[in-house]
């Protein structure tokens, strides 16, 4: 398969600078910590810029590439303090692209559910980042209701009883418990489930993994390749779930898949290998970006340049979404399968598509 996608695609999480004052900043920044000027995301430059007022809501970025654009804050930016994304003036939206994907937030009238919604959005935005710059379709269910995307962040009802708000995806909604923004609690249910690692932005790059497959390989030319390489998704679902849960995973499990979890179902499988797709190439990119490379003085004498380590791992941890990566390093059947994932993901999204030889 030849891969025509070097140049059409790239999910690095850059490095960003003010362009004030040169100042370091990062991707969740609304203001310069040097020079004070307002910062803010512009999806459309794929770039952290600072922004000068220029009327009444209105604001323009100094950036050469933004010239004779002007952009109003999200909504969410200016009224909760939950993004920090700006919307093009000529846009009738007023979320900006990340933010209008989301339908239900959590009951702000509740302790602690602000602080959840942005920790919540903090997680959906970089993975709106990554989808953008791999080109796959990210469209609202307001835009798109057939196929489009929503998110819904709900908590466990009060009432004795009462079934949990379970993390899931189902027909392009993916809903998420606002438990989980909890760090505590989200490590307690890691360890009642014996995972090496839970974040929230690896929930999200799982559960989109289910919307994509619903759209880009479901009933698709793709579906035969899918089968050979992950089995076949029409095997009984509940029954092998409810399998998982009752035995141990299988003793070679490593050799066979990216993750314990990713043994249940051939759907889980993909989920989980498209998470840990985004999980290594966002890692990788960032540590590109930031400046670690090897740069060998010969063929066979590798020497290795690295940014500082602080910052370093400060970015790769916003990379995977914690600050924890877990113990196991991918065998080789994983990286073969993520590399199978990894052209069948972009040919599904990127353009331009990837060809066949």
């Amino acid at each position: 398969m030849a891969r025509n996608f070097s140049k059409a695609v790239s999910t690095t999480m850059n490095v960003f600078h003010c362009d004030h004052c040169e100042q370091l900043v990062f991707f969740e920044n609304t203001v310069c910590v040097k020079c004070g000027n307002t910062l803010a995301y512009l999806p459309d430059l794929r770039d952290m810029g600072s922004l000068n007022p220029v009327g009444t809501g209105l604001w323009r970025s100094p950036l050469p590439r933004a010239e004779g654009r002007l952009y109003r804050l999200c909504d969410n930016y200016t009224q909760h303090n939950v993004c920090n994304w700006v919307v093009r003036d000529d846009d009738p939206n007023t979320l900006c692209q990340s933010c209008r994907l989301t339908r239900v937030i959590p009951d702000l009238s509740q302790p602690g559910n602000k602080e959840s919604w942005y920790k919540l959005e903090v997680a959906k935005r970089r993975l709106v980042y990554s989808l953008l710059a791999l080109g796959c379709p990210v469209e609202s269910k307001d835009d798109e209701p057939q196929r489009g995307l929503a998110f819904e962040f709900l908590a466990d009802p009060v009432a004795n009883g009462a079934p949990p708000v379970l993390t899931g995806h189902d027909d392009g909604v993916i809903t998420l418990n606002v438990a989980e923004a909890d760090d505590v609690e989200r490590e307690r249910r890691r360890l009642r489930l014996h995972e090496p690692y839970r974040t929230l932005l690896g929930h999200f790059r799982h559960e989109v993994g289910h919307y994509y497959w619903d759209r880009l390989i479901k009933d698709s030319p793709l579906i035969d390749d899918f089968r050979e390489r992950f089995g076949d998704e029409r095997q009984d679902y509940s029954q092998a779930l409810q399998q998982h849960y009752d035995q141990r995973p299988r003793i070679d499990w490593q050799q066979q898949f990216v993750s314990a979890y990713a043994n249940v179902h051939p759907w889980e499988d993909w989920a989980e290998t498209w998470a840990h797709y985004l999980h290594m190439t966002d890692t990788l990119e960032t540590a590109a970006a930031c400046g670690l490379a090897l740069r060998p003085r010969r063929a066979d004498e590798p020497t290795l340049k690295s940014p500082p380590l602080r910052f370093l791992l400060h970015a790769s941890r916003h990379s995977i979404g914690s600050s924890t990566t877990g113990s196991r390093s991918p065998t080789y059947s994983t990286i073969s399968t993520v590399a199978w994932d990894y052209p069948m993901a972009t040919r599904s999204c990127s353009r331009p598509r990837l060809s066949r030889n």
